[in-house]
């Protein structure tokens, strides 16, 4: 089950640079002990105070025998449990190497990227299993078309076996703090490291592997471009809401889902500020889809924090604006 209440995020998120780009969605005043929201860039101090200053312990599991009565030790198993609380987070084989979040998740940060890079968000999920920090450049992009975005490389990890260690280059769209691919026809640059004995970080390959924050924004500025100029008439936007979201024939809840779901594709396309100032464009359809997803659509067993975040982090966003352009340019001239 989630952990993820208003209260949690309140107090085990971090999100910094609100100055260039406002409140989180989450921000209740009342709900933080002490302010979660920075105008500048979060203090790598704080990050460590507020959210990573316990430790993951690796601890024997026991069963109770039914011949004896007593407890005896499980073979080759182990529980990760917090310091502080002693909930347990996961529990795995010997092989199983955790990841530190300081270690992981700020030291190797600090190593990957430049001094001008500075955190801009962090938090925990799940009761602390899972954790991320994300680094961006102190300066919002803006694009010839009104797009604003930042650059972000995202660390993450977990102790409940769900994540490898990720480090990945990302774009947020400011308007919206929508997670896009760095291209939106391929994926983002990325690199994990499993948990296992012999797990390390290369920082050299890393360093390669993504390429840095800083080559993300001509690349993301391109590609907006290109998709802000690719014209979309009403008719081929009709067409992309039946191919992208069919209605069934029969009337019941699938017919019910589907004419939601295209009405607020619809709403958003005419009269949010978010995706109507694109409209008519191809930067306007994925922008629509993306909007949709990450803030309307109704979310199942998690919180749309987690969701989002861990959409980012597997690769969801991406195959979500590729999916979109491909079904787009099914419809448009070749």
């Amino acid at each position: 089950m989630s952990k993820e209440t208003l209260t949690w995020l309140n107090q085990h998120t971090l999100i910094g640079f609100t100055d260039k780009r406002g409140h989180a969605w989450h921000y209740r005043a009342d709900q933080q002990g002490e302010a979660n929201h920075y105008p500048g860039p979060i203090p790598v101090d704080d990050v460590e105070r507020r959210l990573f200053d316990w430790t993951a312990l690796e601890q024997p599991i026991y069963v109770e025998s039914p011949v004896t009565g007593g407890l005896d030790v499980v073979p080759d198993r182990k529980a990760i449990i917090r310091s502080d609380t002693g909930s347990v987070m996961g529990i795995f084989s010997d092989g199983y190497q955790p990841h530190p979040y300081k270690e992981w998740l700020v030291d190797n940060v600090a190593q990957l990227l430049d001094d001008d890079l500075a955190i801009g968000s962090a938090g925990l999920l799940r009761g602390g299993a899972v954790a991320w920090v994300s680094v961006e450049v102190p300066d919002t992009i803006t694009t010839p078309e009104g797009v604003a975005f930042r650059p972000n490389l995202l660390a993450t990890t977990s102790f409940d076996g769900s994540l490898s260690t990720t480090y990945k280059r990302i774009v947020t769209n400011v308007v919206c703090d929508n997670t896009m691919a760095a291209g939106l026809r391929e994926k983002g640059q990325q690199t994990k490291v499993k948990h296992s004995a012999k797990s390390h970080l290369r920082l050299g390959e890393a360093r390669e592997a993504l390429a840095i924050v800083h080559t993300i924004a001509d690349d993301f500025a391109a590609e907006v471009a290109e998709l802000c100029a690719l014209g979309v008439s009403d008719r081929q936007w009709a067409a992309f809401l039946d191919a992208h979201a069919p209605m069934p024939d029969e009337k019941g809840r699938a017919r019910t889902s589907a004419e939601k779901h295209r009405d607020v594709l619809n709403r958003l396309w005419n009269h949010d500020e978010r995706v109507s100032p694109w409209r008519n464009t191809g930067w306007g359809v994925v922008q629509a889809v993306n909007t949709y997803t990450h803030h309307e659509q109704t979310v199942r067993g998690a919180t749309r924090a987690e969701r989002n975040m861990l959409r980012a982090v597997t690769g969801g966003a991406d195959s979500l604006d590729g999916s979109t352009l491909a079904t787009l340019r099914t419809l448009l001239p070749a």
